[in-house]
């Protein structure tokens, strides 16, 4: 775990609400000049704690509207196919994010995509064909909230 002081806490939480935010107005929100500031987030960067920055989209305004958690069961449950598959599905197009689980399935896996007839077509077609499958679940998304600050100030 990285040794994260007030500073660089308050730093995170203030580009984790808006990651476009200038370094003036970084150094303004935390209360320090911009080159403590741009001094302080680039050494975050170089450490690896700030890994990059992502662009939030309106899934439905792009023609992906429904979502989806599809479970999976994969056989036999080794290493190797289970890394396998995770790099395969990783890659589709329709993959927003997939998780790596313990428990009675091996992968829960978030998909967006554009309407029920894809999403069947999706688990149907691209993942029943794989032969390490053992079992799909799918559970539809009716609203997707999320957190934007993954971490909170110290206190």
């Amino acid at each position: 775990m990285a040794d994260l002081d007030a500073l660089d806490t308050a730093i995170l939480t203030a580009l984790q609400t808006n990651a476009r935010m200038s370094n003036r107005e970084v150094a303004a929100r935390v209360g320090v000049s911009p080159t403590t500031a741009l001094d302080r987030t680039r050494a975050l960067r170089r450490r690896g704690v700030i890994l990059g920055a992502s662009l939030d989209v309106d899934l439905a305004q792009v023609g992906r509207a429904v979502q989806a958690l599809i479970s999976v069961r994969v056989r036999p449950p080794s290493r190797d196919v289970i890394e396998a598959f995770r790099d395969w599905v990783s890659l589709l197009p329709e993959t927003l994010g997939v998780f790596v689980v313990s428990g009675d399935v091996d992968f829960i896996i978030h998909v967006a995509v554009a309407d029920n007839e894809a999403l069947y077509a999706f688990v149907i077609d691209r993942l029943t064909e794989r032969e390490e499958i053992a079992d799909v679940r799918t559970t539809v998304v009716y609203e997707h909230l999320r957190n934007p600050v993954g971490i909170s100030p110290a206190t």
